[in-house]
Order: C-alpha cells, then sequence, then structure tokens
C-alpha cells in the first residue's frame, strides 16, 4: 500500500509527495497525460495521503481516515452510476456532493453547470468527517462552457479546506485561465517494458501474446489489465480472411480472390451491427500496420505484432493504392454509418475496386 504501489510516472508521484512533505498544499492541481496510465488512481491515493493519519508525504491504507476516503469513493461511484440513468436531468444532480472526498464526472456528455455550483457553494465549508475535502474533477475537458466560470471563481478563491484535483487527457483542452490556475503534473505514456512485466506477473495472457496485448494496450497500463485478447481475435479474424481472399489466392494477373469466402467474411464483420465501430478500429488498425511495412518501418512499430511475416506477404501486393483504397472505403462507410448503410454490401463493392485496381 502507498505510493510505492503505483506503476510508473515516478515524477508525477515524486511531484505529490514533495508537496505534502512541506505542507504547503495547492488549492488546484491538474493532472493531464494519456488515457490509462493512472491519473485519476493517483488522485486518489493523493486525497487518502492528504488525510492519512499515520503518515506525512504517504498515505498507509488502514487508518481509519484511509478507509473512510475508499468508502467515500466506493458510495460515491455507485450513485453516479444510478444517477446517469435518471430521466431528468435536474434530479440526477439533486445533492450529489455528499462526502469530504468525491469524484465530479459528466453525467452525459459533460459535467453539468449545477454540479459545479454545488462545488463552489460546499468548497468554503469545512470538511464533515475528514481534515481536508478533496473533489476529483474526472474529464474536466468536458466541464460545459456555461460552468467554466463559475469553476473559475473556485480556482481564483482557493479554499482553505478544500483541494481540487482536475484530471484530463490533454491540458489544452482546457482554457489557458484554467490551466494557470492550476499546479500542473504531466504523465508520460507506460512503457511497453513496464506493460510486459506487469503481464507477465499477472499471468491472465499467455506468454507468446503478451506481446501483443501489450502493444494493442497503447502504452495504457488500464487497457493492457482489461484487455480482452479472445474478444480482439473475434473481431480480427474475419479482415484476415477479407484480406487473405482478396490477395493469398491471386496465382497469376488472370486470377480471381475466393469470391465465397470474401463474401462469407464481410457477412461475419457487418452481422453485429452493435459492434461497427470496433470492427472498423480493428481495420484501420491493419491497414496502418501495412501502410508501416511499405513505408519499411523497424517491425516494433507494428501494432499487429504475431501478423509481420502475413503483412510483408500482403503489403506488396496491395502497394499504397490498395491501401489508400480500402481506407477510403472505411471513411465512407463510417461517413454513412448513421443512415443505416449496409455494411456488407459495402464491404463487398469495396473488395471489387480493390481487385480491380490491383490487378490492372
Amino acid at each position: 500500500m502507498g505510493f510505492d504501489s503505483f506503476v510508473d510516472n515516478t515524477k508525477a508521484v515524486g511531484f505529490l509527495r514533495d508537496i505534502l512533505a512541506t505542507g504547503q498544499i495547492p488549492g488546484a492541481l491538474l493532472l493531464c497525460g494519456p488515457d490509462g496510465v493512472g491519473k485519476k488512481t493517483l488522485a486518489t491515493m493523493f486525497a487518502k495521503a492528504l488525510n492519512c493519519e499515520r503518515f506525512r508525504d504517504d498515505f498507509c491504507g488502514d487508518c481509519v481516515h484511509c478507509r473512510k476516503v475508499q468508502e467515500m469513493l466506493d458510495t460515491a461511484q455507485r450513485d453516479f452510476a444510478v444517477r446517469r440513468d435518471l430521466k431528468e436531468v435536474s434530479k440526477r444532480t439533486e445533492g450529489f456532493l455528499y462526502f469530504d472526498v468525491q469524484v465530479i464526472e459528466p453525467l452525459g456528455r459533460f459535467i453539468l453547470i449545477e454540479q459545479v455550483r454545488q462545488i463552489r457553494n460546499i468548497a468554503y465549508t469545512r470538511p464533515f468527517e475528514l481534515s481536508r475535502r478533496v473533489f476529483i474533477i474526472d474529464q474536466a475537458q468536458s466541464v460545459h462552457w456555461q460552468a467554466v466560470d463559475v469553476l473559475l471563481k473556485v480556482l481564483e478563491e482557493s479554499p482553505d479546506t478544500t483541494t481540487l484535483i482536475l484530471v484530463s487527457p490533454n491540458r489544452f483542452g482546457l482554457r489557458p485561465t484554467v490551466r494557470s490556475r492550476c499546479r500542473v503534473i504531466q504523465f508520460k505514456a507506460i512503457d511497453e517494458s513496464t506493460l510486459l512485466n506487469i503481464l507477465a506477473e499477472e499471468g491472465r495472457v499467455p506468454p507468446a501474446k503478451q506481446a501483443l496485448v501489450a502493444r494493442l494496450a497503447a502504452d495504457s497500463l488500464a487497457r493492457a489489465k482489461v484487455f480482452n485478447l479472445e474478444e480482439f481475435q473475434r473481431k480480427r479474424n474475419p479482415w484476415l480472411e477479407y484480406l487473405s481472399s482478396l490477395l493469398d489466392r491471386r496465382a497469376g494477373i488472370e486470377a480471381e480472390p475466393d469470391w465465397r469466402m470474401l463474401f462469407e467474411s464481410t457477412r461475419v464483420l457487418s452481422e453485429h451491427r452493435a459492434e461497427f465501430e470496433d470492427t472498423l478500429r480493428v481495420g484501420y488498425s491493419l491497414l496502418s500496420d501495412l501502410t508501416r511495412v511499405l513505408e519499411r518501418q523497424p517491425d516494433a512499430e507494428v501494432t499487429n505484432i504475431d501478423l509481420v511475416g502475413q503483412l510483408k506477404n500482403w503489403a506488396p501486393k496491395l502497394q499504397f493504392r490498395g491501401i489508400e483504397a480500402l481506407k477510403a472505403g472505411l471513411d465512407e462507410a463510417n461517413r454513412l454509418y448513421s443512415r443505416n448503410i449496409n455494411f456488407q454490401l459495402c464491404l463487398d463493392a469495396l473488395a471489387v475496386d480493390v481487385n480491380n485496381l490491383i490487378k490492372n
């Protein structure tokens, strides 16, 4: 337990520990950096450390205050899940700030002005149960434009007993006036070697697939820990059949693809409309890798690292014009998605177009 359990981003941890050691607690912090690197997790750790009864620059996780912080966070999270499903927007924000430590998140697309007003109203009062109140505003870039001025008033006149921690993937998604009133802590992406070590320790992913999962997690510890490899492969396999039937059976210039196999792959790719975005994302990742291969980038840059040999076989057959045609087709399907297009027909027509392109 304690800050030592936090993975990577040692500079960010050290910065917070220095703040605790000096006792000069700022009214507002901004934790920014890639998704999935632990920004909100470190914010909750800092909330415990600010209230821990045993340590000055760390937290024990076992004292009454540390346990109380965790209880508050857990209860508030369950309450937020209920509030998001309420049909009346006004009901979602009724009395939602009721703990000394709480995470404030969007109750839809935005963090609403009423949420920020309640922060302002409570921030200047003394904590009910703890020594310091901490409000963690997650996805701070989603604060509604009407609420930003209310938030600014709190940041400009920092409360003595409350610390606001803004969490955002990109500091530049916030107004300059907001950023300038926060102590900014920048997080970096998690090293792939760190992800590999964690995957090896957990033992959830077979050793032969750990490099693939680490690459697909895109430097995110959160994604790596929950990545469902079987589900990803289920979504990727029809793309592999699509490309294979289009390219691998071309023995000569007059040879045609295995259309039966190709049309079956398009049927599978399009049968789950709810998975449309995930399906496209996988397709785009394969096209990006094919482009990297043609550009002679190192194998280490390829996302689908387990397919390097296959990609090197396909890329020269497609060439840049074939890859660009496939990408343009997926872009068009994505653009027309809201109009209930038949995705299978789009893929079928795209295969015919690409076949004619690379044959000529």
